[in-house]
Formats: structure tokens, sequence, C-alpha cells
């Protein structure tokens, strides 16, 4: 029997699997897909993840594969928030292929030992662990949920997923471009709808966006390669010469968070504890995050370390942050999908704000990036020059608490 069983093997279960590995727990990843997804639905890489590599010796390829970009957006704002002020050694994001950051992170938790089982779905929860199809049980004391907003291990639980349905959509396409914008990126934004262009490795274009005709609460079907070029066109005016999609999606604004993100030996981290309109890309970054606060306190409680009541820190810290998550990309939503008069009012007087208001614009980046988190214990601590001479992130890669001058900092970044 394992320690734990962690179900999922994105981002988020695979960063848990590496973080409970680091703190002695045995750890099997089931996940249902075969291979990994090519479709990359995540792109960026916030500072506060960033460091979060750095804590663990894992930063390096990210840094080296990743595109810097010094700031960022809030709500598809012409302005943008600038990183440069953040107080962290990482005041960018990184733009990196999803599959890529899975695949880093896979290599990561196998060389840690991890057992990691693709093809296997998950249909329940038994007394001992998890059960496939044919009666098959994967035994654990403890099971994560990390199989996303779809969750089966949340449902088998018996957890709520209060919350509200969508009630516009966005669409996604990764296409060619034969007459791309000059720069290679661009942000377009009017009464027509919003739309952004972000160039991805192999010669292919990322388009995403919103319009007033999408922004109704049933699913307006599939789209089409037509649809987007005739959105496109009438947003800017150009369809950039698209052809040759390789994806093609939508996505909508259902909201929804878990009620508890820990019952009994059953706990849930990412896309399975909260689910919400992809704005800011902080999606995937919360919910490895959510792994890094559940892993060292898990591994400790499932190897006698430490008392089973500390798992329930678990929810009582990252559960607020997950509420704060969905305010916030509930707030970016209403500016993107905002079409009339007023709404372009708005977003200019806003817009304008962030250009002029240094405090404002460094308070929405701090939030964005995931460095303004604080928790009953302590502040997240910087990167401190410590006496031996090493960095603060360079002693958390053990896994142990470090002792500061600031004080005691727990394996997660944080003051214990």
């Amino acid at each position: 029997m394992d320690d734990v069983v962690v179900v999922g093997a994105g981002p988020t279960g695979l960063w848990l699997a590496g973080e409970l590995r680091l703190g002695g727990a045995s750890v099997t990843v089931v996940e249902t897909r075969p291979e990994r997804d090519p479709h990359s639905k995540a792109l960026t890489i916030h500072p506060r993840t960033i460091e979060i590599f750095d804590c663990r010796g894992v930063v390096e390829p990210f840094l080296a594969e990743g595109i810097r970009i010094p700031n960022g957006h809030f709500g598809g704002l012409p302005d943008r928030m600038d990183f440069s002020v953040l107080d962290t050694p990482y005041p960018f994001t990184l733009a990196l292929l999803h599959a890529r950051t899975e695949e880093l992170l896979e290599d990561r938790a196998r060389r840690m030992g991890a057992t990691i089982r693709r093809g296997c779905r998950v249909v329940g929860l038994t007394r001992d662990g998890v059960e496939l199809p044919d009666e098959e049980v994967i035994a654990a004391r403890y099971v994560v949920g990390c199989d996303g907003t779809r969750s089966t291990v949340r449902a088998a639980a018996g957890i709520d997923f209060p919350g509200t349905e969508a009630t516009t959509w966005g669409w996604l396409g990764d296409v060619v471009l034969d007459a791309p914008p000059e720069r290679g990126s661009a942000t377009i934004a009017g009464a027509d709808g919003g739309l952004m262009i972000v160039p991805l490795p192999g010669g292919i274009h990322r388009l995403v966006g919103a319009d007033p005709h999408t922004n109704r609460p049933d699913r307006p079907g599939e789209l089409t390669l037509d649809e987007l070029r005739t959105t496109v066109r009438r947003i800017a005016g150009s369809d950039f010469g698209m052809r040759d999609p390789v994806w093609l999606s939508r996505f909508g604004n259902a909201t929804h968070q878990a009620a508890t993100y820990r019952k009994d030996t059953v706990l849930l981290a990412g896309d399975a504890a909260h689910m919400h309109f992809p704005t800011g890309g902080v999606g995937m970054n919360v919910g490895i995050q959510d792994a890094h606060n559940l892993g060292w306190k898990l591994a400790a409680v499932a190897t006698g370390r430490a008392d089973e009541t500390l798992l329930d820190t678990y929810h009582h810290e990252r559960h607020p942050v997950g509420t704060n998550l969905l305010e916030h990309t509930r707030a970016q939503t209403a500016l993107m999908t905002t079409y009339s008069p007023e709404g372009q009012a708005l977003r200019a007087v806003l817009s304008g704000l962030i250009a002029t208001a240094p405090d404002m614009s460094r308070r929405l980046a701090e939030r964005l990036a995931g460095l303004d988190v604080t928790y009953a214990t302590g502040r997240r601590v910087p990167n401190l020059l410590l006496p031996e001479g090493n960095t603060l992130f360079e002693r958390l890669r053990s896994g142990r608490h470090v002792n500061t001058e600031v004080g005691l900092v727990r394996p997660d970044g944080y003051l214990a």
C-alpha cells in the first residue's frame, strides 16, 4: 500500500508527487490519458511559481526555454502592469507550452521515485484507495484529487462544488498566420470584442478572445475555423492569413469552488478544487501552489513526523486563496466581456489608472503573480542571503524548515 495515490498527472498532480517523495512518502500517480495532451491549455508561469521551482532546484530548464515577459495584463486592458517593480528574483512571467511544463515536472517526479501509471481511469473510491475498471484497486492511505474540474475524486467523496454556471464564452485558436502582427503579438479590444495574439513554437500563433456574439449563457457549439476567421476580422480588421488550425476550442466562465479541500483521507488540489474563466493565466500556477502547500504537510503526516491535524491547515490556508482567485478572475472577466459604451469607458479609466497609479499597478501585479499570499503563520519569505553564504531558496531544496534571521521558514517558503 502506498502512502498516497494522486489522481491526475497534470502539473498540479506531478508537482505534488515530487513534493511527497521529497518528504519521504510513497506515491502513485494515475492518469486517464495514455499520453500527454499535446494541446497547451496553459502557457503562463508566474513569478511565485518560478520561485517555487527555484526552491526545489529545477528552475533552470524553465528559464532556459521559457520566453520572459516583463509585464502582464489585467482583464485585457491595453496598459500593462510592470513586473520589474516586484520583490522577487524573477520579475517576469515565462511563456512555455503546457505540454513541456508537464514533461519537465513528470521527469522530476519519476527521478524522485514516484510511480506514474497512464491509461488508468479512476471510477471511484474505496475504503483502501481508488478503484479502476474491472474492480482493480490501487491501495493508499490518502487520495488526492488533481483530476480537473470534472473531478471523479471530488464527486466520489461527496464534496460539494458550489458556484455559478457559464454566462459568456471565450474562444481559442492555435493556427498558422501568413500575415501575423508586425511585432508577432498584439492585443486588440473594442465594441466588437477583444483579441490577444501570441506566438508559439513551431510557427503557430495563439488567438484568444471573446466577443458580443458569444456573450450568452448557452454554449454556442464547436468552434470552426470559418467562425474564428470571421470573428477576428470583425475585431481586428484582418484575419492575419490564418490557416491550418492545430487546436480550436471554447471556454466558459462557469465558476465553482470545492466546499472543503479535505474530507477525511481525501484531499483536492488545482482545478478539482476551483474552476474559473482563464483570465490572467493563473489557473495552473494556483494549482502548483496548492500542491506546494499540501505536499510537505501530507508527507509529514504520512511518514509519522506530524499529527494529522496538520492537514486541516491545508484547507484553512488554501481555500481563501481559491476564493480570492475566483473574485479576481470574475472581475477580469467582467472587464474583458463588456462591450457597451459604458463598459468601454470603464476599461479606459481603469487602464489609465494602471499606467499612472504605480501603487495600484503593483498591488494588482503582486496578486496576479502570486506574491501577495499570506497565511496565519506569516508571509512568504523572499530569497534571503543566509550567513552561510547560500540563499534561502537553495536551503529550501532539502524540503525542510530553515532557520533565518526573520524566523523559522516552512518548507513551502512561508514563515512558520
